[in-house]
């Protein structure tokens, strides 16, 4: 009588390889839109950060110039200031350069133009003597589509966006007695 060896496997087969390859697959699936959501939030965080140097640069603009102040007794110029949209914003030349709130106003419009195109249109400035609101609209649809884009779903129509700064200028009229 011949004695059967017995053999042991060796090795792996080809079913635990593919079920290997499958984990893999998925676990650098989810890696990749991680990938994609850190890109996403990044890009919203930086349009963010952009928007709030374009108004915190406004208000020291505002607060910079003393006709504007209130507490100096003149002419308070706070109001002329007032932008109801960037249309409302006057246009950067050479001939209105020298008024400061003409400059101010028109290099706010221009760095709205560059940083938001025409979702920034709706931006404003709302003076409610001694408070100044300045509020920045954006877009933000196009980190919001190349995500939606990438995971299959249908880009959502609009993501606006909006930042509010609002700010004590000069100091209310004092009432002698």
């Amino acid at each position: 009588m011949v004695e059967g060896r017995k053999s042991s496997q060796v090795g792996m087969t080809l079913i635990e390889v593919l079920v290997s390859v499958l984990i893999l697959g998925i676990g650098l699936l989810g890696a990749a839109a991680i990938q994609l959501n850190a890109l996403r939030y990044t890009d919203s965080s930086a349009m963010t950060s952009q928007a709030s140097f374009i108004a915190y640069d406004m208000m020291d603009r505002i607060r910079a110039n003393v006709d504007g102040n209130a507490a100096n007794n003149s002419a308070n110029v706070l109001a002329s200031y007032a932008l109801a949209s960037l249309a409302n914003a006057p246009a950067a030349s050479a001939s209105n350069m020298s008024n400061a709130v003409t400059q101010d106003l028109a290099d706010f419009s221009t760095n709205i133009t560059n940083f938001a195109g025409a979702s920034g249109a709706a931006s404003k400035i709302v003076i409610a003597k001694p408070v100044v609101t300045i509020t920045i609209t954006w877009d933000d649809t196009r980190a919001a589509a190349a995500s939606d884009t990438f995971l299959g779903r249908t880009p959502g129509a609009t993501n606006p966006q909006q930042f509010v700064l609002s700010s004590r200028i000069g100091v209310n009229d004092v009432v002698a007695p």
